[in-house]
């Protein structure tokens, strides 16, 4: 799954997180203050300003040595894709990133408080100055849309390349795999559903980190408006710590309720391929596929089916409950310090913003658990494949009957 698109997969990203460790020190300890913006732009400007530019040159540096140097320690015929790019989509994600912060501490407050002012004292503010507001928003959003059509165009190559690079390793060991149950549906349909799966929840991990990053100064910052927080009082730092506490409570709910869903998924895609191996046997040899076998090799699905069905049921009810809750959570949150009056609307919707952001991020697992569960599946299934390869016991899973 991964010998066969990065160079020497573990020592690579081991190599990988302590490069991005270090640069990302050197960028904070020093080199973040060769070019500092004196005042903050809106729009546009935040993206062209010297200090920003000299971000895509410090990181394009990072890139360019760091690839360089792994393709001369271990050359490989896909190093271009796997490194390069990775290393754009990181890019891009940060970009992204970058896109939510500006309209936060940009746009979001200053407009909603022209709002308020509007509303409160008629005729205070002109038409120049909401036009202005509502321009500035539709500049920042269309390089967003932009940069996320073409992040997504180049993603799709990425995956299919990754695919490409698993099927030829799977094809060329063939003969040895041949054998596996439902082999041909995990070179045929499992590489693509693993490179896909894998490169969104990697993505997805990447902005989780990259928004942290970028929003939890501004809710530390922001956390010096909030008074009290309902039942608790007054903490330090009070935005931060409910974010973190309501994301691990959440995580650690569907963790408990989700935990049998990726086996049960796995005996689902064996019992499928089972079923569809005797049809496409059926349509060349009269012998196959008659009724009594597919009627039994059916009955196994359906099984499987409905017993995945009865733990999602459970694992639905544990997960709406949660996210229609997360939904009022920051408004309960925020409740004393608004009854108060102590900050105004555009204030509020930052704070609304920047905690959805820190909560989303945190929350990384819960919103991701039902790809987990498919990928989980699809890695084991992937498995067998290269413990056959290497001559290796195949795993438990595979000796264990279905539901």
């Amino acid at each position: 799954m991964f010998v066969s698109f990065f160079p020497r997969p573990r020592l690579f990203v081991w190599s990988a997180l302590l490069w991005t460790a270090l640069a990302m020190a050197v960028w904070y300890g020093f080199a973040s203050q060769f070019f500092v913006t004196p005042e903050q732009l809106l729009g546009l400007a935040t993206f062209v300003t010297p200090s920003a530019l000299w971000f895509d040159l410090y990181f394009a540096a990072c890139v360019g040595i760091f690839a360089a140097a792994w393709m001369w320690f271990a050359p490989h015929p896909w190093a271009g894709w796997s490194i390069l790019g990775s290393a754009l989509i990181l890019f891009t994600s940060n970009f992204q990133v970058q896109i939510s912060v500006a309209l936060n501490t940009g746009w979001r407050g200053p407009f909603y408080n022209l709002i308020q002012t509007a509303l409160t004292k008629p005729e205070s503010v002109t038409a120049a100055q909401w036009y202005d507001g509502v321009l500035t928003f539709f500049t920042i959003a269309t390089v967003g849309i932009l940069v996320s059509a073409l992040t997504s165009f180049f993603v799709s190559h990425y995956i299919f390349r990754w695919r490409t690079a698993m099927n030829d390793y799977y094809v060329a060991n063939w003969p040895r795999l041949r054998t596996i149950e439902g082999a041909s549906q995990r070179v045929q349909e499992d590489t693509m559903r693993f490179a896909t799966t894998m490169e969104n929840l990697g993505v997805n991990f990447i902005r989780a980190v990259l928004t942290l990053v970028a929003f939890l100064p501004l809710l530390v910052t922001l956390s010096g408006n909030i008074t009290e927080l309902p039942l608790i009082g007054h903490i330090p730092y009070s935005l931060v710590v409910v974010a973190v506490a309501w994301s691990v409570f959440g995580t650690g709910l569907l963790a408990l309720v989700g935990i049998r869903l990726p086996g049960i998924e796995f005996f689902n895609q064996r019992v499928e391929a089972a079923y569809r191996k005797e049809l496409v046997l059926g349509e060349d040899d009269p012998a196959r596929a008659d009724p009594p076998t597919l009627g039994t090799l059916f009955s196994n699905v359906r099984t499987n089916y409905f017993w995945l069905y009865l733990n999602f049921l459970y694992f639905n009810l544990g997960r709406y409950l949660y996210i229609q809750t997360d939904n009022i959570f920051p408004y309960v949150v925020l409740g004393p310090t608004v009854v108060a009056g102590k900050i105004t609307f555009g204030t509020m919707q930052q704070i609304l913003s920047a905690f959805s952001e820190v909560r989303s991020s945190f929350q990384y697992l819960v919103n991701s658990w039902s790809t987990i569960v498919e990928l989980i599946s699809i890695y084991k299934r992937l498995r067998g494949f290269e413990a056959r390869i290497h001559d290796e016991p195949l795993g438990k899973i595979e000796m264990q009957p279905a539901a």
